[in-house]
């Protein structure tokens, strides 16, 4: 069973920097190379939100970025070490809630609808402070 792991969430100053991690177990992270990934998260009480997506190997690895992250938010992916990153810059009070990494197993590109992702992890706590 496919099981994607979140990691790298805490505590952070508003402003300050964060950098989330996704790793998968029950199959390689590489086999994913050609398919679409993604980072979303839900705040209490909210739905939870579509934040960035890179593509597969065939995309070149094309980015989206919600447009509140736009500038501040990376992602990126290194398949050949199986992980995928996103690089929190200048984060903000409101952009507290539980970040999810997902994969989509039919996509290719830089998707960020929910129903494109297949796989999810099981979320990180980021919690920003002012």
């Amino acid at each position: 069973q496919v099981q994607l792991i979140e990691s790298g969430g805490g505590l952070v100053q508003a402003g300050g920097s964060l950098r989330l991690s996704c790793t998968a177990s029950g199959r390689s992270f590489e086999s994913f190379g050609s398919n679409g990934l993604g980072w979303f998260r839900q705040a209490s009480g909210k739905e939870r939100e579509f934040v960035a997506a890179i593509g597969g190997t065939w995309s070149g690895g094309v980015t989206k970025y919600a447009d509140f992250v736009k500038g501040r938010f990376t992602v990126s992916r290194d398949n050949a070490k199986e992980i995928m990153y996103l690089q929190m810059n200048s984060v903000k009070p409101d952009e507290t809630g539980v970040y999810y990494c997902a994969a989509s197993e039919h996509f290719e590109g830089a998707v960020q609808m929910d129903w494109q992702f297949n796989y999810w992890g099981q979320g990180k706590q980021v919690t920003v402070v002012s």
